[in-house]
């Protein structure tokens, strides 16, 4: 049965999959406006520090003053309708709650919810990404030894890719290289959230008009996201980071096929197996036209001659060789695409992506030179912005992760363009994340 007529069996059983969501920013937003059109889904409870604010993003996607409301859990579970509040804890405890939605985007702070969740034996889908290119390794054994389910978020390209991925090698290709598309200058690592809207496309008032966090966008376009996206492809997938970083070849998606192959032949790849970011624009910053900015793809090779045949007979478009072949989704909905993962949880038990290994890790690069005693911002900040690593390489160069650079003190004295390490910044020594972060390093041994 489709997952569709699943939900909607479970609709007319009066047994919905009941939701707790946490944090209701642009991507909670996002698939809570799509939650009340979703049957066999309720969403009980919404936690985020901004309560007034939580309201006022529900009430502009769509949801009725009366529909979120409910004066606490109980009374929304027995009502049908939402509560929303700031008590995070009793959300995640709450007997009802089925599936845990982590949507803060904070690496700091939701891997603490992630691990209330699985404690209190829920399942949880993670849109924080950011968490996962820390420490999503351990986050993994950790669910695995509580019996849940920890997965990676649908809509967000990662699980997109990883959906991709394991379409090919299922149907029994060979995967050379796995990624998303980005809008790439070389100069956009040193972006800040004062000029991301020129950068990005956006006029200041589209970008209020969808109360688009200027930080949270400056963080794809300056590098941050698709670095962090790619490591947990990779991580997810059993791919391989480039050594020196993302490469970020320019093209259309009909140069996949010939890009996204080894150097050996003909492509851009150290070796099959890897993760890239193929970039819209062409060396004089002109568009590429038929692009992947805002999609995934997968470039897979025919191993047998007769796979090869199979695409010239069915006339699939290969690169000169006829052996390698891309497929993909051009566009991402991010949080609107969220229910499939909610639906694949909740009913088959299963993870739209999750990271299997520690193969890919996000390093903190400077964006400009940095005195000791200067506070960094974190991702898609002023100071600090994120690059690719193989995650060995990083680790031995104790290279500190992007997702703790909130809030870390700069010790030492640091050149832009210079990556950071552990001895660089004074951590506070009881964040979960970095407790995370040392169980995952120690995958590696």
């Amino acid at each position: 049965m489709s997952l569709y007529r699943q939900l909607q069996a479970r609709d007319a059983a009066g047994d919905p999959i009941r939701i707790g969501v946490i944090g209701a920013g642009k991507f909670g937003t996002m698939f809570l406006a799509q939650a009340l059109r979703l049957p066999g889904l309720h969403v009980l409870g919404i936690a985020d520090l901004d309560v007034p604010q939580a309201h006022a993003n529900l009430t502009l996607a769509g949801w009725p003053d009366d529909r979120h409301g409910a004066a606490g859990l109980d009374a929304a579970l027995q009502s049908g309708g939402t509560h929303v509040t700031d008590d995070t804890q009793a959300l995640i405890a709450h007997p009802a709650v089925d599936i845990v939605i982590e949507c803060t985007g904070d690496p700091l702070v939701a891997p603490g919810h992630l691990l209330a969740a699985f404690a209190a034996g829920k399942h949880v889908i993670s849109a924080t990404v950011e968490a996962d290119a820390v420490c999503g390794a351990a986050l993994a054994a950790h669910a695995r030894r509580a019996g849940v389910v920890y997965s990676m978020a649908y809509g967000d390209q990662p699980a997109m890719t990883v959906d991709l991925v394991d379409w090919a090698r299922t149907c029994g290709f060979e995967v050379t290289a796995a990624g998303r598309g980005h809008k790439w200058k070389p100069d956009y690592r040193f972006s800040t959230p004062d000029t991301v809207w020129d950068h990005w496309g956006l006029t200041p008032d589209q970008a209020a008009r969808g109360r688009l966090n200027p930080k949270m966008f400056n963080s794809f376009l300056d590098g941050t996201k698709p670095a962090i996206e790619t490591a947990a492809i990779a991580n997810a997938c059993g791919l391989d980071a480039p050594s020196g970083g993302l490469t970020y070849p320019s093209g259309s998606i009909e140069d996949l096929p010939f890009q996204m192959r080894p150097r050996s032949d003909g492509g851009v790849l150290e070796a099959s197996g890897q993760v890239e970011v193929q970039n819209c624009l062409a060396a004089n910053g002109q568009p590429i036209p038929y692009d992947i900015r805002m999609g995934v793809w997968v470039c897979l090779r025919a191993v047998t001659d007769y796979q090869k045949h199979c695409f010239e007979e069915y006339k699939v478009t290969t690169d000169d060789t006829g052996r390698y072949f891309a497929a993909y989704k051009r566009w991402h909905l991010i949080g609107l695409e969220l229910g499939l993962s909610v639906a694949n949880v909740g009913l088959r038990g299963e993870a739209t992506g999750t990271a299997e290994e520690f193969r890919a890790d996000v390093v903190a690069v400077a964006k400009r030179d940095l005195a000791p005693g200067e506070v960094l911002d974190g991702e898609g900040g002023y100071t600090v912005a994120g690059q690719l690593r193989p995650a060995r390489t990083s680790t031995a160069q104790n290279a500190l992760p992007l997702g703790l650079t909130g809030g870390a003190k700069v010790v030492n004295v640091i050149k832009a363009d210079q990556v950071l390490t552990f001895g660089d910044v004074s951590l506070d020594e009881t964040l979960t994340t970095l407790k995370l972060r040392r169980e995952t390093e120690a995958m590696l041994a």
